[in-house]
C-alpha cells in the first residue's frame, strides 16, 4: 500500500512541475497539439501510478518524451507560420458585413445553432449586431460588434462614431506575411520605407505590426511599448 502512495505522489508531482515548465494555459485555450498532449498524458500516468508490475520509470521517460516534443513543436511554430497553420490551423471569419459565411461552416463542420450559442457567449444574441466573427484555431469565438453596438467608452462621448473594420496584421514576430500585404495593398518596399521612418533597422526586430483601413499603424517592438503611427501617402494605397 506504501508502495502505491509512493508511486502515486511521485507521478502526481512530475506531473505538476511538467505542467508549470509548459505554461499556464487553460484548457479552453489549448491549441489541438497542447489538448492531445494533455489527454496523453492524463492517460499515461494512471498506468505506473495503480500497477506495481510496472516500472516508474515506464511512465516518467515517456512523459518527458512528450514534454520535450511539446517543446519542439513550439518552437517550430514559433519559426514557421506554414508549420503553425498546419499544426493548429488557422482563424476563420465566419460572419462578416453580408452575414454568416455558409462556405467557413461547413469547413469548420459548424451549424448556424454553433454560431449562435457562440456569440451569445461573447454577449451578443443577433446576427445584426455583429460586424465580425472570428472562430480562433483553439474553438473559441472572437466578436467585433458593428459600432452601435459596441459597447460605449469615454472616447466615444460626443463623437462621431465611425464604422467598425478590421485591422491587417502586416508584421508577426518578425516575419512579414506576404498574403496579408496584398490584401492591405501594399508592397514589402512599403513597410520597409515605414519601418525605415521609424528607426527600425530589421524587420526581425518588430513583434506586431498592424494597419487598418484608414492607414493607422499599431506597431510594437520586441520588448518594447508598442505605438502608433500614420502611413504616409506615399505608403499608403488602399
Amino acid at each position: 500500500m506504501l508502495t502505491i502512495v509512493l508511486r502515486v505522489l511521485v507521478m502526481y508531482f512530475l506531473v505538476l512541475f511538467l505542467y508549470r515548465i509548459m505554461g499556464k494555459r487553460q484548457l479552453g485555450e489549448m491549441q489541438p497539439f497542447e489538448l492531445v498532449l494533455t489527454l496523453i498524458i492524463a492517460d499515461l500516468v494512471t498506468i505506473p501510478m495503480a500497477e506495481i508490475s510496472v516500472p516508474i520509470m515506464h511512465g516518467i521517460i515517456p512523459l518527458f518524451t512528450l514534454v520535450l516534443t511539446h517543446f519542439l513543436l513550439t518552437f517550430l511554430s514559433s519559426k514557421s507560420n506554414k508549420f503553425s497553420t498546419f499544426l493548429s490551423g488557422k482563424p476563420v471569419i465566419v460572419i462578416n458585413p453580408d452575414g454568416i459565411d455558409y462556405k467557413a461552416l461547413k469547413n469548420l463542420n459548424m451549424s448556424v445553432d454553433d454560431v449562435f450559442e457562440a456569440i451569445r457567449g461573447c454577449g451578443y444574441f443577433s446576427i445584426e449586431q455583429i460586424q465580425y466573427a472570428i472562430m480562433e484555431t483553439n474553438g473559441k469565438m472572437s466578436v467585433l460588434p458593428k459600432s452601435q453596438f459596441a459597447p460605449l467608452t469615454a472616447g466615444d462621448l460626443n463623437k462621431k462614431i465611425d464604422e467598425s473594420f478590421l485591422p491587417i496584421n502586416i508584421i508577426n514576430e518578425g516575419k512579414i506575411l506576404e498574403q496579408n500585404l496584398k490584401l492591405a495593398k501594399l508592397e514589402r518596399e512599403d513597410v520597409e520605407r515605414l519601418l525605415k521612418r521609424e528607426e527600425i533597422k530589421s524587420v526581425k526586430k518588430v513583434l506586431l505590426l498592424t494597419i487598418d483601413k484608414n492607414g493607422k499603424v499599431y506597431l510594437q517592438q520586441m520588448g518594447e511599448k508598442y505605438k502608433t503611427t500614420q502611413l504616409d501617402k506615399k505608403e499608403e494605397k488602399q
